[in-house]
């Protein structure tokens, strides 16, 4: 993030509206940027000491440095604004389709559908146009996509008409809102499209295999790589329930219901494993292998370890001796679980983790196939508004430093050469370049 000044705030009419949270204790300014860039948005201001607000856009006019003068209640060390004044800083976003306007979600300028009242069906004139007008307008007519084209709202799905893959620069929507300076709102040929709140339904419905399955397909992974997220997408994408090797009653009662089978059933499109030796690996006919950068993968599994899905580990956890004993142990098996699965697996279908994230469509496409089903472009188009599910860990608890001693970095980086070996050796890519600690 880089500093860019001292802003007036005012509580009637906040500089910065979009998510907001305090913390009296332990506010620091990494932890309020990492939360505003967790939910997308470009700028995060500190206030009071203790107080972080999210936008968009700045709405207020720049104030002397020396107004913002209160410590930071986490670390005495930073300035986290002052009484009705922000530290602002401008967040670099590593994913700019993450942005968030209130509660709808920025997904890019596009240049207008050829034929835009079929592509888009529902659309309203708008001479006072905002992006709240618009967003509104599409959540009250139940559309998951609402775009402003100057000073037409229009409604609509994301279809192979208007498949939101072709991002055009976001300087050709730049038009000024006729109901609100500080917005955009497009222009006739360019159209801003934000994601508004409404599901979309079509690609919602799940049920079991509705004849045995002839073939166990295992979803592989070392423990933390994004098997369970990697299941929500499967099952959106195909319409069936995965099964799991395992019984967890927590995922259960989050909707896979394919939890409670026997693995061996048959009712399910695929079993989640983590698995790794050649026993249980022989035992299934094909297998989509998912493969994560390890120095988040075992971040992650310790997470889950000592706080659950979607929890974090203490403190505590971190700085005792659990962390280096779990790295010591887990380290060695990140490795060993690619190496056997290449070995002793019969069709394995590699997939890395950070290429499902960064380029979900053709990912997904990839492994729908090896599951032998056809899979519907607007189905898949439907997972991706919706790829998150409840499956993410929130940014508020992010580790604010580094894990990781000298040591344990050079053994990972042992073993993810050795990984990036195998992989090659079997003409696949690498492993991508973001395993390496930079």
């Amino acid at each position: 993030a880089r500093y860019i000044g001292c802003y007036v705030d005012n509580t009637r009419r906040r500089t910065l509206r979009g998510v907001s949270f305090f913390d009296y204790k332990k506010m620091t300014v990494f932890r309020c940027q990492d939360n505003c860039a967790e939910r997308g948005y470009l700028y995060a201001g500190l206030e009071f000491g203790a107080e972080c607000y999210c936008g968009h856009k700045i709405q207020a006019s720049n104030a002397s440095e020396s107004e913002c003068n209160m410590e930071c209640k986490g670390e005495r060390s930073n300035i986290c604004g002052g009484i009705n004044r922000l530290s602002i800083y401008r967040l670099e976003l590593a994913q700019e389709s993450a942005r968030r306007y209130g509660s709808a979600i920025f997904r890019g300028c596009f240049r207008r559908p050829d034929n835009v009242s079929i592509a888009l069906p529902v659309s309203q004139l708008m001479l006072n146009m905002s992006v709240d007008k618009c967003v509104d307008f599409c959540t009250e007519k139940e559309y998951p996509l609402s775009a402003l084209a100057g000073t037409t709202c229009h409604c609509g799905f994301p279809t192979t008409l208007f498949t939101l893959h072709e991002r055009e620069d976001e300087q050709l929507c730049a038009q000024k809102c006729a109901g609100e300076e500080f917005e955009s709102c497009g222009t006739a040929e360019y159209l801003l499209v934000y994601q508004t709140q409404v599901q979309d339904n079509r690609c919602m419905d799940r049920r079991f295999l509705p004849t045995r399955a002839k073939q166990l397909v295992a979803l592989a992974s070392f423990p933390g790589a994004g098997n369970t997220w990697a299941r929500h997408l499967i099952e959106l994408a195909t319409g069936f329930y995965t099964g799991s090797y395992y019984f967890d009653g927590s995922l259960y009662n989050k909707g896979f219901k394919g939890e409670r089978d026997h693995w061996r059933s048959g009712r399910t499109i695929c079993i989640k494993t983590h698995e790794s030796g050649q026993k249980e690996i022989e035992s299934f006919d094909s297998a989509i292998l998912l493969i994560r950068n390890p120095y988040k993968a075992l971040m992650a599994e310790f997470n889950r370890k000592y706080g659950g899905h979607i929890g974090f580990a203490a403190h505590a956890h971190w700085k005792g001796k659990e962390w280096p004993e779990f790295v010591a142990n887990y380290a060695p098996w990140w490795a060993t679980h690619t190496l056997d699965w290449l070995r002793y697996g019969k069709k394995v279908l590699v997939v890395h983790f950070e290429d499902l994230k960064r380029d979900l469509f053709v990912q997904l496409q990839r492994m729908v196939g090896l599951l032998g089903i056809a899979a519907c472009e607007d189905r898949l188009l439907c997972v991706e508004g919706q790829k998150d599910g409840n499956f993410k860990r929130s940014g508020l608890r992010k580790l604010e430093y580094d894990p990781y001693t000298p040591e344990m970095r050079k053994m990972i980086s042992g073993y993810i050469k050795t990984v990036d070996t195998a992989l090659k050796l079997r003409n696949l890519s690498g492993v991508p370049d973001d395993y390496y600690p930079r």
